[in-house]
C-alpha cells in the first residue's frame, strides 16, 4: 500500500505541475495581467532562484556561479522569477554530474543582460528552433520529468516582458540562454 501510494502522490504532483504550466501559458498567451509592473533587480531574483534550487544542484552535483550585476529593470516580478527559474532549472537538470552552471548578470547598451550557460547535453542545431515549443523534447532518454513546457513559458514571459531571447549551443558541450531586457 505504501508504495502505491506513494506512487499516486508523485504522479499527483506531477499533473498539478502541468496543469499550473498550462494556467501560466494561457494567462501569457491571452496577454492578461499577472501582476503589476514594477521596478525588479535581477540580482536578487538570481539569490532567490539560488535558493530554491540549490537542493536539486546538490543532488546532481552541480555547482553553480552567479557574477556580476546590474540595474534594476521594469517587470513583472513574479514573471521574471518564473522565466529565470525555468532556465536554471534546465541548466541543472539537462547538466552532467560535476557539471557547472553560470549565471551572469551584466548591463549592456539598451537594457541589463543575464545569460544562464551549463556544462550539459547540449542541443544538436536541428532541434533549436523547436526547444520552445511546448511539450517538445529533444532527447526523452535525459529527460527530467518536467512538464515540457518550461521553456515556452521562457518564451512568452520573454515576450510579455518585452525582453529578447537568445540560444546558444553545442551537443556535448552545453548551452547559454541569454535574456536580455530592455532599459
Amino acid at each position: 500500500v505504501a508504495h502505491f501510494s506513494g506512487n499516486i502522490h508523485r504522479e499527483a504532483q506531477r499533473l498539478i505541475g502541468l496543469v499550473n504550466d498550462i494556467i501560466k501559458l494561457s494567462r501569457l498567451d491571452e496577454g492578461g495581467a499577472m501582476a503589476q509592473w514594477e521596478t525588479v533587480s535581477l540580482g536578487q531574483v538570481a539569490d532567490s532562484v539560488r535558493g530554491q534550487l540549490a537542493q536539486a544542484a546538490a543532488a546532481k552535483q552541480v555547482t553553480v556561479e552567479v557574477e556580476g550585476d546590474c540595474g534594476p529593470i521594469r517587470a513583472v516580478p513574479q514573471i521574471v522569477e518564473e522565466i529565470v527559474y525555468n532556465l536554471w532549472d534546465n541548466a541543472i537538470a539537462y547538466n552532467r554530474s560535476g557539471g557547472s552552471v553560470r549565471v551572469t548578470l551584466a548591463d549592456c547598451p539598451g537594457g541589463s543582460r543575464i545569460p544562464v550557460a551549463d556544462t550539459g547535453i547540449g542541443i544538436p542545431p536541428e532541434a533549436q528552433s523547436r526547444v520552445f515549443e511546448r511539450f517538445y523534447r529533444v532527447d526523452k532518454s535525459h529527460s527530467s520529468g518536467g512538464t515540457g513546457l518550461g521553456l515556452s513559458i521562457v518564451k512568452h514571459g520573454a515576450a510579455y516582458l518585452g525582453a529578447r531571447l537568445e540560444l546558444k549551443s553545442e551537443p556535448g558541450k552545453g548551452s547559454v540562454f541569454t535574456l536580455t531586457f530592455p532599459a
